[in-house]
């Protein structure tokens, strides 16, 4: 039977994928103690980037939303590797976000707010976060926004 925060998500229509393979000399995941820190995650739909290109040139600032939510879904998906059952999650704790885009762009925070919404439908209050947004010329694989975390866990 399915835990309380896999039903939550399944309400939201939102299936976990595979967690997705490193692309470099790194791990997906480091846990210590009762913390889970995930390495960041691009919006990957079936081991493919959905969302390439410069925020406000090539991806809108609302699809660059959709995009950071996938991202957090991502997340999700490397997180559960982690924990075995994200019933375990205590708290959100920080979510960091990247996004490409030109110098003249200013949305980042609402473009962010697709994954800590998204935090927040799946983890209620333990899904408020502290945040760190920034803009980058360019992120791995083209894609248009990457997220990264920390959670607790029990």
């Amino acid at each position: 039977m399915a835990g309380r925060i896999e039903q939550r998500l399944a309400e939201l229509g939102i299936t976990l994928p595979a967690p997705a393979a490193p692309i470099a000399n790194y791990v997906p995941f480091a846990v210590t103690g009762n913390l889970v820190v995930v390495s960041g995650q691009i919006p990957l739909v079936d081991g493919k980037v959905a969302f390439t290109g410069k925020v406000g040139v090539d991806v809108t600032p609302e699809r660059a939303r959709d995009a950071a939510r996938l991202c957090f879904v991502n997340l999700l998906a490397q997180l559960k590797a982690a924990a075995g059952d994200l019933d375990r999650v205590r708290r959100v704790l920080r979510l960091g976000g990247f996004i490409a885009a030109p110098a003249a762009f200013t949305g980042h925070a609402g473009v962010m707010n697709g994954a800590s919404d998204l935090a927040v439908e799946v983890f209620g209050d333990a899904g408020r976060h502290a945040r760190t947004t920034i803009g980058v010329p360019s992120l791995p694989a083209d894609a248009a926004v990457e997220v990264e975390g920390m959670f607790e866990i029990g």
